[in-house]
């Protein structure tokens, strides 16, 4: 199948400058092998970086409209992500991107729990323009997400653009692993 709809990646790493084959870019080059989804990964070790990353792609990419899902595999907790050490709240990553995601799908890898109140991801949504976030309430543990359920949920996206109707047929095709991982979806 060609899909017109794309994932641009953005992965934390101890150092940018050291270049190794994570398994989210296997898992990612699997997934265009098998089911022929473009997507961009890149990785970044700084707030800055990831602001370089993802207005790159916003303003020197002609195919931004095709970037459906925004995919950040990086640690963290609950309302905030990790970069070599620094905490950064979801709500400082909103202002940054303000009003530069819309229609867009952020979604984080289990390498981070998502755990966000009604309010705060409405903050979110509201602030970038993103049609929804999505991510998992439970954190790495033996288990990644990029390896089964991520990629489930990139072909789901392709084929459908109603989210409820995405979540409705992941849990349908993948109960287990949804509710072990805890998925969710705030939109």
């Amino acid at each position: 199948m060609d899909y017109d709809k794309f994932i641009f990646c953005l992965e934390a790493v101890r150092d940018v400058e050291t270049e190794t084959t994570t398994e989210v870019v296997k898992n990612l080059e699997q997934l265009a092998f098998d089911q022929g989804i473009t997507s961009i990964h890149k990785t970044c070790d700084t707030i800055e970086g990831l602001e370089d990353s993802l207005n790159a792609l916003l303003y020197d990419d002609h195919n931004f409209k095709d970037y459906e899902i925004i995919y950040l595999v990086m640690p963290g907790e609950a309302n905030n992500v990790c970069l070599n050490e620094y905490y950064y709240s979801l709500e400082e990553i909103a202002e940054i991107f303000e009003g530069k995601m819309k229609g867009k799908i952020l979604h984080f890898a289990n390498a981070k729990i998502l755990d966000l109140s009604q309010e705060e991801a409405q903050y979110f949504l509201d602030i970038t323009g993103a049609r929804a976030i999505s991510g998992y309430g439970a954190a790495f543990n033996k288990i990644t997400s990029s390896s089964t359920l991520d990629k489930a949920f990139f072909s789901l996206c392709q084929d459908e653009d109603d989210v409820i109707e995405i979540v409705e047929e992941l849990h349908q095709k993948h109960y287990d692993l949804c509710k072990h991982l805890d998925f969710r979806l705030y939109y």
